[in-house]
């Protein structure tokens, strides 16, 4: 029995960790690194292991870091089924096939413009539908299944987005047997949409997120009143409040907020809304077409017919031409993808909004190193775009309590339940895991690095079952 890191070790993007027991191998996740140029060369690095060889992979949860390398695996060799919850099957379409069309487009893009230098698309859209026909069974949580002989799984809520879970898996190998849990990545307590994240089970190991391992995040309703604030001031001074919104879960809260803000008066009713991002537009039709994901008040409201993801204002963009008549709004709240600036059809709202005083920029998720959304978060005076230096000087707003990802108290509070005697840490920037791994107690922390593996037979079991 053997576990091995082969992503977001020691870094935040790339999920991917490979299981290995009685001759079966079994992937958890296998996500796109998000970053600089050097993540972009890691995504066309080798795997770490022959992608013919993995029996099944398991998915924990559709954002592009835990699936968008999913169409490389089939192309170069996988064969083998993907199991995944309902929500995450239709999201995780969404996200490969937008993956590679976007892709695709900027080596076009590229090929078009001599000397300007950039990979090579990982994948097209046929290895994004070849993929997606790998998905076979659906996990159904807190249901377990066998995976493969000598390897049972159980999906549980993770809290995060739409159809997010963690998985545990039980192995049994030579009359051994030791459980393994893969935290995936975990919501906050209290979301306005989705359900908390259901306890972990006790398990003898743990692989646990610590994306914000180091900190605590603002309070939800501060931080939604830090969002109105931002979004009228802007308005007040006749500009935009541009939004660099992730499509999955963030776009959607977003839209509940904006909704809710009318109905209170803390936001002008009908204010301009353009939700500026076709992945964003189908996703919150995917979310809406899964009432029974959500908290008990937002099924209610789906029930009775009324619209909790729906601005009076909203104006959905799905076609560029729509898109670039944005440039020529005041007054307005754009919305637009990636929520960490590395592409889409946010950089052109930044090229035209950064340099003007009157407009706000606002961040309500996390920024990876190497990112634009970083160094625009970290106070760059100016930054480049499309060729172009841009200098920054709208009002730039970080509002961290909006962030899927649990923070420190609800990581530890999570992890206390699982009891594991070894505990992983994965998906977390090393300041934030060694902060994280100073507050575990009784259990042998492993930070691991890229490609490391790792013997589960000497683990010391958990005397206690799943919780």
């Amino acid at each position: 029995m053997r576990i091995s890191f082969h992503g977001a070790a020691g870094g935040v993007t790339g999920s991917c960790h490979l299981v290995e027991c009685a001759g079966r191998r079994v992937l958890i996740d296998c996500g796109l690194f998000q970053g600089g140029q050097e993540l972009e060369e890691d995504n066309a690095a080798p795997f770490g292991f022959d992608a013919a060889s993995i029996d099944v992979l398991l998915l924990t949860h559709a954002h592009l870091d835990h699936c968008g390398r999913i169409p490389l695996l089939v192309k170069r060799g996988f064969r083998g089924e993907i199991i995944a919850t309902a929500g995450t099957r239709e999201l995780a379409r969404l996200v490969m096939m937008d993956s590679a069309r976007l892709q695709e487009e900027e080596a076009d893009r590229a090929a078009r413009h001599a000397g300007r230098h950039h990979p090579a698309a990982l994948y097209g859209t046929m290895d994004a539908m070849r993929a997606f026909d790998r998905f076979s069974r659906v996990a159904v949580l807190g249901r377990s299944f066998e995976v493969v002989p000598g390897i049972t799984a159980t999906f549980g809520n993770a809290g995060h987005i739409l159809g997010s879970a963690w998985i545990r898996l039980e192995l049994t190998e030579g009359g051994l047997t030791r459980s393994v849990l893969f935290s995936g990545d975990l919501g906050g307590i209290g979301r306005p949409l989705l359900p908390d994240p259901t306890p972990a089970p006790a398990s003898d190991a743990l692989v646990i997120e610590t994306t914000y391992g180091d900190r605590q995040h603002r309070s939800l309703s501060d931080s939604v009143t830090e969002l109105y604030a931002a979004i009228n001031g802007a308005l007040r001074r006749g500009g935009n409040a541009v939004i660099p919104t992730f499509a999955l879960d963030r776009a959607q809260e977003v839209l509940f907020y904006l909704r809710e803000g009318e109905k209170t008066g803390a936001l002008p009713r009908g204010v301009p809304v353009y939700l500026d991002s076709p992945m964003a537009i189908t996703a919150t039709e995917i979310y809406e077409n899964h009432p029974e994901d959500f908290r008990p008040e937002l099924k209610a409201m789906f029930n009775a017919d009324r619209e909790p993801l729906t601005p009076r204002g909203l104006q959905l963009v799905r076609d560029t031409k729509g898109s670039a008549r944005l440039n020529h709004v005041t007054g307005a709240v754009i919305l637009a993808g990636s929520g960490m600036c590395t592409g889409g059809r946010i950089r052109h709202h930044l090229r035209h909004n950064l340099a003007k005083r009157e407009s706000a920029i606002i961040f309500v998720g996390f920024a990876a190193q190497g990112t634009l959304a970083r160094r625009i978060v970290d106070g760059a005076d100016e930054v480049r775009l499309f060729g172009d230096d841009v200098k920054v000087r709208a009002k730039v707003f970080t509002i961290n309590g909006f962030s899927a990802h649990a923070d420190q108290a609800d990581l530890l509070g999570w992890a206390s339940t699982a009891k594991a005697a070894t505990t992983f840490l994965v998906h977390g920037e090393p300041k934030a895991a060694e902060a994280f791994a100073a507050h575990l107690k009784g259990t042998e922390v492993v930070i691991p690095h890229l490609h490391q593996s790792v013997d589960l037979e000497p683990l010391k079991a958990q005397t206690a079952g799943p919780a």
